[in-house]
């Protein structure tokens, strides 16, 4: 599929400098949810009013097999680069502020090529590609791939306009410090009270498509940070649903995401649910339901906030006779956040709202594991609760008409760049940077299954790494290891996607082959060596 995707740039190359060819090629609009876990959204099974994002789905396509790495800023370099995350320089983590966890510039630089905390040179971002190709390039949310010298921040990746983080979290009532704003290249001060990271990503987003001169087509990436930690969100919508979540409690919540998803087609009913870590709802004290319930409205009314301004730059484009051609993508980075994986969350009910907070007050394991129901685990592991993510595409002119149909076809973050590549007649350099060698897409481009003309798989096999977490699959066969020393198991995800059911000891061959796959992989595409010694 890449030489057909090489193939058809070189064939409408001479389109970029036709201005009314051009004028006929989609604005892409990427949308990335931050820690938004599988089943949080309506279209998913989701409770949480998402009014706007259900719209994306019906005037397009659902993926039920699309895939993340498991942990933001990884995902962000793969979604950027249509590479592993290694190959770009961000196997582990991305440079944050310096603190106490990082103490120096190159805390997150473990000396070898898959892990220097930033972006390489032997990569280029989908905005680089875009703006050579004649696209305005505009980015508004959170960029996590590099921040401690300008030439990693993302007008030098290829981004004409940036409003937003260059850190991996931030309070979003008054981001401040190292964690706080940037517009273009200049570092902004901490923003006045009324501030909220959601509504004002937006507001810039809109005012960048508004102020563009010309009718060039253009590549939005907006990166929210919601709905991560930490909980913080308009009082009027936190009032919308804590007596609802006290009322109902998370099994009732989980079962009713479950029933509405297999109801959908989404899932297989004989999958059943996952493993679950935590008590039931009825077992909790009333303080204790009553102040889980409130962390989960927290948590709901982030990714209802988000919503509604997706839904003000849908009705810009409206405004602008620009809907009908514009390819929207809709994802999260990785599965619900756990963290500090304890059942009831991290921080106390007081951090809630509480401006200087930028840590993990956070919503716990319970609630995560309903967000990502029915898969097992969540964020920064490789079983399908930290690895799945719902994926919308949206193009009016060409998925009209789809009413909201699931794709089975399955796909992984390195898929939308040679997806965007392919749908605007772009080209993927050979060289950049001053001449640097690019490293070659290893993704395959989406948009037959988008279109509705190739229901064919485009991988062979499937591979993840994040934090020695480790998976591999292939023809629905998935070999997933917790941690280095962890022991391989295996799950037939056609009849167990749920993974409750680990058939390694029956199946030893099909074990062998995806391990064995896995391996040169991983020393292939600089998994390996991870540090240098010392």
């Amino acid at each position: 599929m890449r030489n057909k995707v090489v193939f058809s740039t070189l064939l409408f190359s001479s389109v970029c400098a036709n201005v009314n060819a051009e004028n006929t090629r989609p604005n892409v609009l990427l949308i990335l949810a931050d820690d938004m876990g599988y089943s949080d959204i309506g279209c998913y099974g989701g409770e949480i009013p998402t009014p706007h994002i259900d719209r994306l789905a019906e005037n397009g396509v659902r993926f039920s097999n699309f895939y993340n790495t498991s942990r933001s800023c990884p995902s962000r370099a793969s979604l950027m680069t249509g590479l592993f995350q290694h190959q770009a320089g961000i196997g582990q983590m991305s440079e944050d502020p310096l603190g106490p966890y990082q103490p120096s510039t190159s805390y997150n630089d473990w000396g070898t090529d898959g892990y220097k905390g930033f972006l390489n040179r032997n990569c280029v971002t989908i905005a680089e590609v875009l703006k050579e190709s004649g696209y305005h390039t505009y980015m508004v949310g959170k960029w996590h791939l590099g921040m401690h010298d300008v030439e990693k921040w993302p007008l030098q990746r290829g981004f004409e306009r940036f409003y937003g983080i260059l850190s991996g979290a931030c309070s979003y009532l008054r981001p401040s410090g190292g964690r706080g704003l940037t517009l273009d290249n200049e570092k902004l001060p901490t923003p006045e009270s009324g501030y909220y990271t959601t509504d004002a990503f937006t507001d810039y987003a809109l005012k960048f498509i508004e102020e563009q001169k010309d009718d060039a087509p253009f590549f939005m990436y907006v990166a929210y940070n919601a709905p991560h930690w930490p909980l913080q969100a308009h009082q009027e919508d936190i009032d919308k649903f804590v007596k609802y979540y006290r009322d109902k409690g998370w099994n009732e919540i989980r079962e009713g995401r479950r029933k509405r998803m297999i109801e959908s087609g989404l899932i297989d009913k004989e999958w059943g649910l996952a493993e679950w870590e935590n008590r039931n709802w009825d077992e909790l004290s009333d303080t204790e339901k009553d102040e889980a319930a409130y962390r989960m409205a927290v948590y709901a009314a982030q990714v209802h906030c988000m919503d509604r301004n997706i839904g003000r730059i849908i009705q810009q484009l409206e405004n602008k006779k620009m809907l009908d051609n514009t390819l929207i993508f809709f994802l999260s980075d990785n599965g619900a956040c756990a963290e500090p994986y304890k059942e009831l969350g991290g921080g106390t009910i007081e951090d809630i709202n509480n401006p200087s907070k930028s840590g993990s007050v956070s919503y716990g394991r319970a609630w995560a594991q309903v967000s990502n129901t029915p898969y097992r685990k969540y964020k920064n592991r490789s079983y399908e609760g930290g690895i799945s993510t719902p994926l919308i595409v949206s193009w009016k002119n060409e998925t009209e008409g789809k009413d909201g149909k699931i794709i089975d076809v399955k796909g992984y973050l390195p898929d939308i760049m040679p997806t965007i590549i392919e749908a605007t007649n772009s080209i993927y350099p050979e060289t950049y940077h001053g001449g640097n060698v690019i490293t070659p897409l290893v993704g395959q481009s989406l948009l037959g299954a988008v279109k509705g003309f190739s229901t064919e798989e485009i991988h062979q096999y499937m591979y993840w790494e994040h934090g020695s977490n480790a998976a591999c699959s292939k023809d629905g066969w998935k070999a997933v290891r917790y941690g280095e020393n962890g022991i391989w198991e295996l799950y037939n995800l056609k009849t167990d996607r749920t993974e409750r059911h680990n058939e390694a000891d029956g199946h030893p061959e099909i074990l062998r082959d995806l391990i064995s796959h896995w391996n040169k992989w991983a020393t292939d595409y600089k998994v390996y060596p991870k540090r240098l010694k010392k």
